[in-house]
């Protein structure tokens, strides 16, 4: 049985997704509308491709698809995702950090039968995280470093008036809860927020960020110390042409789509 694939932004995540999609890289999958802020630019993306593909608004997708994946500015998500969940579809979410300000999708999701997927994304370890949870977890602690580039605009350091541009060395930049990484950093830290939802919650989660101008890959180490383990772990991601997102992640997303419908299924 085919499942209809509809894509809400079409930036890097969205566009190298759906590229793979109409190359029929996921069996039983099939890219059926697309929804962006900017139609032509991503007709022009999309090549002769996109003949085949509906162009449509973001509250439209839920009518055209039996799953929608998320890829768009953390500001769209409650419109991309009600009309979705509203109809018990499946909602596939990249702006995790958004998803933490929006509690009631979940409740929604339960109430009308949708459903939720976070994909993995950027990270690594969560199958790990999710099953010590499943026993007593002390401490999550996460510190991301990332080029300058990375983290150029990021509302948190705007705010405050904090200028990285011109850093020779090091600097720490922020450390705090994953909740306030996430609403600091909205384009920067969804890993966080995944990391504290497979673990123990935004506010018990602690993240620092490290603006580091020797780097050209973004770095996540995560520290766990759980009853059943001490997990210690490290992913350096290798950035897309978007320095604040790295290639693994569409390549998450893609594995998340192929896991859906795979008859064998390989991770917690």
């Amino acid at each position: 049985m085919t499942t209809t694939v509809a894509i809400a932004g079409l930036g890097t995540i969205g566009t190298a997704v759906a590229h793979r999609l109409l190359a029929g890289d996921v069996p039983d999958m099939r890219l059926a509308a697309v929804a962006c802020r900017d139609v032509p630019a991503a007709a022009r993306r999309l090549g002769a491709a996109a003949a085949q593909i509906r162009f449509a608004a973001f509250d439209e997708l839920a009518e055209l698809a039996d799953l929608t994946i998320e890829c768009a500015p953390a500001a769209f998500l409650p419109e991309i995702a009600k009309p979705v969940l509203t109809r018990g579809k499946t909602l596939m979410v990249l702006s995790v950090g958004a998803l933490l300000a929006q509690p009631e999708l979940v409740a929604l999701a339960k109430r009308s039968g949708g459903r939720i997927i976070v994909p993995t994304g950027a990270l690594l370890g969560l199958d790990a995280v999710v099953a010590a949870a499943e026993g007593n977890i002390a401490a999550v602690r996460m510190i991301t470093r990332k080029p300058v580039a990375g983290l150029l605009g990021a509302p948190y350091l705007v705010e405050r008036g904090i200028d990285i541009s011109g850093l020779t060395a090091p600097v720490r930049v922020f450390a705090g809860t994953a909740r306030e990484a996430a609403a600091g950093f909205p384009a920067n830290l969804n890993v966080a927020a995944a990391l504290s939802l497979a673990g123990i919650g935004p506010d018990l989660t602690m993240v620092e960020i490290w603006a580091d101008p020797a780097l050209t890959r973004n770095t996540h180490r995560i520290i766990v110390d759980a009853d059943s383990a001490r997990l210690d772990m490290t992913i350096e991601n290798v950035p897309s042409e978007n320095p604040r997102t790295g290639r693994i992640t569409a390549l998450s997303v893609l594995a998340a789509l192929r896991r859906i419908g795979a008859p064998l299924r390989i991770g917690t």
